[in-house]
């Protein structure tokens, strides 16, 4: 029998994201991402902090305002309605966050490496730009076949990925549909997998679909139930993008002193995801949900 690896959020985020953490998140790109987690990072003032992933929509600029961050490795920071993060924006201002400047394929190539346990991929993008300049993990190479000149993406291998995901059993198996960006190349690269789900399911719901299985569930850390965890970018099958919350918040980040009043409401009040959907309230929340769910059925492999 293997290892249940249910926990509670906070006990899984504190068991496997000390200080110093470099934690990819957000790999989907504007969909699944990790929202619950990270407030449980900021809840429990995690420090220095590397943030790694392609479009983190407003979750990394939360995590940057409440000052657990040391340095980010991403294409993009901020929010995708109102443009570049408030946070984000006066710690690169104020020189207290290091960036490192990725395009989405160099991150997309450099977590391949590390899931496939090489040093670097080669890759012709980012040739003629200037991202050489700011970003040491990219070198130029001459192709030892054909001599032509190539980027050296060097591999990228976080201490963690944490991912939001529709299901998952208590042994770390999950299924994931939609855009799943670099979920998986991520979680084969990191040391630690943290799943948060909207569900939690029997074993044979998971088994009924193994090629939906994210990424095998001996590799996963912890998986804990969070639902609504997503909120505010779409889980697809349970809830549409809360178009408001990110204008909102683009409002309420405006100062340190508003992001702090903010954090205050949001994230500082709020202690299990029960707390968190009391907050959005029953209305909001059936707004957003999907009314209609259209599942696939089980695949019939024979005997």
């Amino acid at each position: 029998m293997p290892e249940a690896k249910l926990l509670p959020l906070s006990e899984a985020i504190d068991r496997f994201v000390p200080n110093g953490s470099s934690i990819a998140m957000g790999l989907a790109q504007e969909t699944l991402i990790p929202f619950a987690a990270g407030h449980q990072l900021i809840r429990q003032n995690k420090q220095d902090l590397t943030l790694i992933g392609p479009i983190s929509d407003i979750l990394f600029d939360q995590i940057i305002g409440a000052g657990c961050v040391h340095k980010i490795r991403a294409a993009w920071v901020g929010n995708v309605i109102t443009g570049s993060g408030y946070n984000f924006r006066r710690a690169v201002e104020a020189g207290t966050l290091e960036m490192e400047d990725h395009s989405n394929l160099t991150l997309a190539m450099a977590l391949r490496a590390g899931a496939m346990g090489v040093p670097f991929m080669p890759a012709r993008t980012a040739l003629g730009s200037d991202l050489f300049k700011t970003n040491a993990n990219l070198k130029t190479m001459n192709c030892p076949f054909s001599d032509d000149t190539l980027t050296a993406v060097a591999a990228l291998k976080p201490d963690a990925s944490i991912v939001h995901l529709q299901r998952a059993d208590v042994f770390g198996n999950a299924h994931a549909w939609g855009n799943l960006g670099l979920i998986r190349d991520a979680c084969l690269a990191s040391r630690h997998i943290i799943i948060t789900a909207e569900e939690i399911v029997e074993p044979d719901v998971i088994s009924r679909d193994p090629n939906r299985v994210i990424t095998p569930g001996f590799r996963v850390s912890a998986v804990a139930h969070a639902p609504w965890g997503g909120h505010p970018s779409p889980v697809p099958g349970y809830y549409n993008r809360d178009h408001q919350g990110f204008i909102d918040y683009q409002a309420e980040s405006k100062t340190q002193e508003t992001f702090l009043e903010w954090q205050r409401q949001w994230v500082d009040s709020v202690h299990s995801w029960q707390d968190y959907t009391k907050l959005l309230g029953a209305k909001r929340m059936a707004d957003l949900a999907i009314k209609h769910h259209d599942l696939s059925e089980p695949v019939d492999y024979g005997y």
